[in-house]
């Protein structure tokens, strides 16, 4: 298994193949739908960002957090379906210069383009391991806490955060179209 240490470059993304197993240790972001709309409303606004956001590893995750000794412990992060992000998530790989997106279940035909134009990869984790993959993560701050703990901006640092999968890379070759390819066999 390989290991890469974030926050990503493109080139690093670009070198990255579709099924190539590895895990990641450096800064990450949650994001799920309504981090999406606030993010993107924002920037069309001309209104503040959250600097984490650019260029970042973005986990469609929402976490369960403890309140311990004024910070934050993860308990539990599994990957979310990130499906539920494909409308949103084109425009803003494009805007944020996102390099990778981790979850479960695969994202849109739309939003591999996006990854193939920006230099980013979808990795994939495996559903059902949130308490396993918390143990991977520190929190190291919070944006956007009024959405809520499961919509709100973690930022987390990761070590050793895996096994992840590379399901789409950055030329567009996704690992589920090669499974729908195979089926219709």
């Amino acid at each position: 298994m390989d290991h890469l240490t974030l926050p990503l470059n493109e080139r690093d993304v670009k070198k990255l193949k579709m099924g190539q197993v590895l895990s990641v240790s450096g800064p990450m972001v949650t994001g799920r739908d309504e981090l999406h709309i606030r993010a993107l409303e924002r920037a069309k606004e001309g209104g503040e960002i959250p600097k984490a956001l650019t260029g970042a590893t973005l986990y469609h995750c929402g976490p369960i957090m403890q309140k311990v000794d004024g910070g934050w412990v993860v308990l539990a992060a599994g990957p979310t379906t990130s499906a539920r992000m494909n409308k949103l998530e084109p425009e803003f790989i494009r805007k944020f210069r996102i390099r990778a997106i981790i979850g479960k279940g695969g994202m849109s035909a739309e939003v591999a383009q996006a990854m193939k134009d920006v230099g980013c990869v979808y990795l994939a984790a495996t559903g059902g391991t949130a308490v396993t993959l918390a143990d991977e993560l520190r929190c190291v701050g919070v944006e956007w806490e009024d959405l809520g703990m499961a919509e709100a901006m973690w930022l987390f640092e990761a070590n050793n955060f895996g096994p992840l999968v590379v399901a789409i890379d950055a030329k567009g070759n996704s690992i589920y179209d090669k499974v729908a390819e195979n089926l219709k066999r």
